[in-house]
């Protein structure tokens, strides 16, 4: 049970879980270790689990037709990654979600948790509010990148993210601002002569 104490700490923000709601949880999970580089998803290939980060840091891209990499979400410990357009249709993928450190992930099916759902509310209305919470960040994402400059952008994600800015390549970063690593550098210095 210790094994799985994060990730329903994490469901227990939403919904309040029983032992025996617990354990129905614990039986549709695969643990996995991911070696750094490694693929989770790829485009073309259903996404057909959910993956939450044990140990470790994802990022998820896709690469547009000139071949630039976009990226479009980080994850580290405690938090979930996947395609979840991929995931939530059952279609196939057109992100990349790759280890940029060695991993430890917790990885839960889709048929797994669609029966769980059906057997218990309490985890339907979590995948809910989850996905709510998710749709939520990425308007305000969409507004930031349309409203605030790149410095903002890049102040605003180094507040609010600090652990993800030191354990992330400037590359990776730089793409998820919507600028380039050079670009990204130029503010990096620009902000450290001011302090």
């Amino acid at each position: 049970m210790k094994e799985y104490q994060n990730i329903l700490d994490n469901i227990k923000r939403y919904v309040s879980l029983q032992e025996e709601d617990a354990q129905q949880f614990i039986e549709i999970i695969r643990t996995t270790h991911i070696k750094r580089r490694q693929f989770i998803v790829q485009p073309d290939f259903v996404c057909s689990h959910q993956t939450y980060v044990q140990k470790g840091a994802f990022r998820s891209y896709f690469v547009n037709s000139e071949g630039v990499e976009h990226t479009i979400q980080f994850a580290i410990e405690d938090w979930f990654i996947s395609d979840f357009n991929s995931y939530i249709n059952q279609t196939p993928a057109s992100l990349y979600v790759e280890a940029l450190e060695d991993a430890i992930v917790q990885q839960i099916a889709y048929e797994d948790v669609e029966k769980l759902c059906a057997k218990n509310p309490k985890f339907e209305r979590f995948f809910r509010l989850v996905a709510q919470k998710s749709f939520a960040f990425s308007q305000r994402r969409v507004l930031s990148n349309l409203g605030k400059s790149a410095e903002e952008r890049y102040i605003e994600f180094m507040k609010q993210y600090p652990a993800i800015v030191q354990r992330v390549p400037q590359y990776a970063l730089a793409s998820y601002l919507g600028m380039s690593a050079e670009f990204l550098s130029k503010i990096r210095k620009r902000l450290a002569s001011k302090y």
